[in-house]
């Protein structure tokens, strides 16, 4: 089925295929451009078995797929075939496609079959191993079912308000909490119910939260030693680490830190002619997790005693809160790529920040009383008629006492 060199070695054959969730279109070419083979296969394990045993496709061929629903599932098994499965993004795909106005799923494989051909594509997706992708999926489902959580405590919140009863409207994050505001609604029959069914779905969704998270402790030991490392971050938690280990996945593959900030959406975007510079938002490619994990744990840095409180602090009064956010952001990816990538543990020191601790000078005023309560109790220094230092500042130290005049 592969054709012959002059020198009668066999020639290179290259395959692009368009893969849905029951059959595929592949379409294969040598190296000259001449079409090899072209036809349909089911999306299963037996259907990508039959590219070598029925078209007689070896092994090493690159097989050029886009990205989709199935696409990591077709990877995965062209990969125990043999195959060398290419990834590609499907917006460049279409960007650079020679006919884009010309779409069925042949054209898109003659598309994908030229360009892995020819080496044009560049935003090459990685496929990540069975266990990080369990981990990503995994750690997928369990932030949905969050959401879903979240989704009802704001409907219920929703129905209070719109009773009437915003006063009601507090925080149902715990069980005790729903039973509170249950009671509390008895003169409500009608919400009362409705409170009900929200709660049932509520409590159906932390279920499976609670057997997700069972799940994630199992995969925890396959990344026990980064994970740990990760968590010295301040805002970092189990689940941060997880998500930033299942992100990145193989950090070599990222030649430097502005790259890992770019895949993951948290640069600003550019457009730059002539004498015209503008930067707007943020790219928001990559992961959504990612970003949305890194965000929680940025706004930890509001606190004083947080080490990029300085760095957070001086963004925020220049550009305010939400640019802040994203900065420390950027600035945490970059700090879990150095520590994942060179396996080393985290150090304030390096930071380029004041290193902490810092100290935390909170000012008190104090309302004077009548003259009958300061009559009863008088405090003053000698020599003077004025209150003590102590009666005016109580937290002030015990050692700094004032010279007399």
């Amino acid at each position: 089925m592969v054709p012959q060199r002059e020198g009668g070695q066999p020639m290179r054959a290259y395959v692009g295929m368009d893969v849905h969730c029951k059959e595929c279109v592949f379409v294969a070419q040598g190296e000259d451009g001449r079409k090899l083979v072209e036809g349909r296969i089911e999306t299963s394990a037996e259907g990508f078995e039959s590219l070598r045993t029925r078209y007689g496709l070896e092994a090493g061929t690159r097989v050029a797929i886009e990205t989709g629903t199935v696409a990591f599932f077709a990877a995965r098994h062209l990969a125990r075939q043999g195959f060398e499965p290419v990834v590609v993004d499907a917006h460049e795909v279409r960007l650079k496609a020679s006919r884009p106005n010309q779409k069925s799923d042949r054209r898109d494989a003659v598309e994908l079959c030229e360009g892995v051909r020819r080496g044009i594509y560049r935003a090459v997706i990685h496929v990540p191993d069975a266990t990080t992708q369990r981990l990503r999926e995994t750690l997928s489902r369990r932030r949905h079912f969050v959401r879903l959580m979240t989704r009802e405590v704001n409907a219920v919140k929703y129905m209070l308000r719109a009773e009437g009863l915003a006063d009601l409207a507090r925080k149902l994050k715990t069980d005790a909490a729903w039973d509170a505001l249950h009671e509390r609604m008895s003169f409500a029959p009608d919400q009362q119910a409705h409170l009900s069914c929200h709660r049932a779905v509520w409590s159906c969704a932390q279920a499976q939260v609670a057997r997700l998270e069972a799940e994630l402790d199992e995969l925890t030991r396959h990344y026990a030693e980064p994970c740990r490392r990760l968590q010295a971050i301040p805002g970092f938690g189990p689940i941060v680490s997880l998500t930033v280990v299942a992100a990145l996945s193989d950090v070599s593959r990222f030649p430097s830190a502005k790259h890992v900030a770019s895949y993951a959406g948290l640069v600003p975007s550019t457009y730059q002619t002539g004498e015209r510079e503008h930067q707007g938002r943020i790219t928001k490619r990559g992961s959504p997790d990612l970003r949305a994990m890194l965000c929680e744990a940025a706004h930890q840095a509001a606190r004083p005693r947080h080490p990029l409180n300085p760095f957070f602090a001086r963004v925020c009064a220049r550009h305010g809160y939400r640019k802040a956010t994203i900065a420390v952001a950027h600035r945490l990816l970059r700090i879990s790529f150095a520590m994942l990538r060179k396996g080393c543990e985290f150090d304030v020191g390096r930071l380029g920040v004041e290193a902490g601790p810092f100290e935390v000078r909170s000012t008190r005023w104090y309302r004077m009383k009548d003259a009958s309560a300061r009559s009863k109790a008088p405090v003053t220094r000698p020599g003077s008629g004025l209150p003590g230092r102590r009666a005016a500042f109580p937290q002030a130290a015990a050692g700094s006492a004032t010279p007399e005049n």
